[in-house]
């Protein structure tokens, strides 16, 4: 009899725990319901303002616990299955923003180069940077598996490369759109790289993505307290479902400030790279203050890595079906950015120990991207 309420109390704890699924589930009926009305007066500026920060917050925030579930998924399913998880996770609710917008506007060639820009940025320098500073802050040096990272900047930098970079000396008859055989052998590239780097880390080289020293919780007794995995697992796939839908209707006052408001085109990118970033930076940032830097470095590393593998095929692919040209190579100070960014972060990651000193230079990288938005 003493188990009997034990099931409503349950319930009433996971609803009030989930409260924030109801307010996206409520926001996507709203928006199915009144999209007439909602979306008609964006020429309001307060209206705009409101509807745009409404949207944004609702699809931050169901990012956010997405995040958090994929957390417990990678404390019971342990590195590198976990944060296979949340990279995989994050980065399709990338590929669903930068389509919805693609997709619902006018043509934006350069939209999924300024998002993929704007992620290597946030990542390799203000999450990187933010990282090695908080962690590095009550310790003089922080450790991690050399291997592990030697791994994934293997594969981001000529991935990155060849992506972001050969495209700007490579002209073809469209000016810099990728020819057809070029995106055909760019998304062949990109997704063999990354399956066989996902093949190795979730295969024989699992070692690679693990911290020996870093705390591991005995099985036994301890376990017992951890709840099952698929409720977890259940919710994370409940909070993605309305960022699917919510992301299209984001897209709507961002075409309108870009379309009608001339404002730059790389500002659809950066809000979309921050819906992306940023429940993967706080993530990466609890786990280097908890002193578990491998963690983080899985997570931003890995985050980078499937951004690029996975984002440049879908959006050639895209592209391809809706008619909508990419231009993927990066000019000027971009240009030099990218290349910087990835010289300094093959640096900080090159001896297995990290320092405040380093996240300082990311930060200090991440600040110079900030100013030549302005600029441009």
């Amino acid at each position: 009899m003493a188990d009997g309420p034990a099931l409503p109390t349950g319930a009433t704890d996971l609803m009030r725990e989930e409260w924030f699924l109801g307010v996206s589930i409520a926001t996507s009926l709203a928006c199915l319901v009144f999209q007439d009305d909602l979306f008609s007066r964006l020429s309001d500026p307060l209206w705009f303002t409101v509807v745009f920060a409404w949207l944004f917050t609702v699809v931050l925030g169901s990012a956010l616990l997405v995040v958090r579930h994929a957390d417990h998924l990678a404390e019971r399913l342990k590195e590198p299955y976990g944060t296979l998880i949340l990279t995989l996770a994050i980065t399709s609710i990338e590929v669903m923003a930068i389509s919805a917008v693609m997709i619902h506007g006018e043509n934006n060639p350069t939209l999924a180069r300024d998002t993929l820009f704007a992620v290597v940025m946030i990542i390799l320098n203000g999450m990187v940077g933010l990282s090695l500073l908080l962690g590095a802050w009550r310790r003089p040096e922080q450790q991690h598996n050399l291997q592990g990272a030697n791994a994934y900047l293997g594969v981001i930098v000529p991935l990155a490369t060849l992506s972001l970079v050969m495209p700007t000396f490579l002209s073809g008859p469209d000016g810099q759109h990728p020819s057809a055989p070029r995106q055909l052998v760019l998304g062949i590239l990109s997704v063999g790289l990354y399956a066989t780097f996902l093949f190795l880390q979730a295969g024989r080289h699992q070692d690679y993505f693990t911290d020996g020293s870093n705390r591991r919780e005995p099985l036994g007794e301890a376990a017992l307290h951890h709840p099952p995995v698929w409720p977890h697992a259940l919710l994370l796939f409940a909070y993605m479902g309305p960022v699917v839908f919510l992301v299209e209707q984001l897209a709507r006052p961002i075409d309108y400030i870009i379309e009608t408001l001339q404002a730059p085109t790389a500002f659809g990118g950066v809000v979309m790279a921050i819906l992306v970033a940023t429940p993967e930076a706080i993530s990466a940032v609890r786990a280097s203050i908890a002193n578990n830097l491998q963690r983080s470095i899985n997570i931003f590393l890995g985050s980078v890595l499937s951004t690029i593998g996975l984002t440049v095929p879908a959006m050639l692919v895209i592209s391809r079906l809706y008619g909508h040209p990419v231009t993927l190579g990066l000019e000027h100070g971009d240009l030099v950015m990218l290349l910087l960014t990835l010289a300094v972060s093959i640096i900080t990651f090159a001896s297995g120990r990290t320092h405040l000193m380093q996240g300082a230079v990311h930060l200090v990288l991440f600040l110079a991207y900030v100013l030549l938005i302005f600029q441009q």
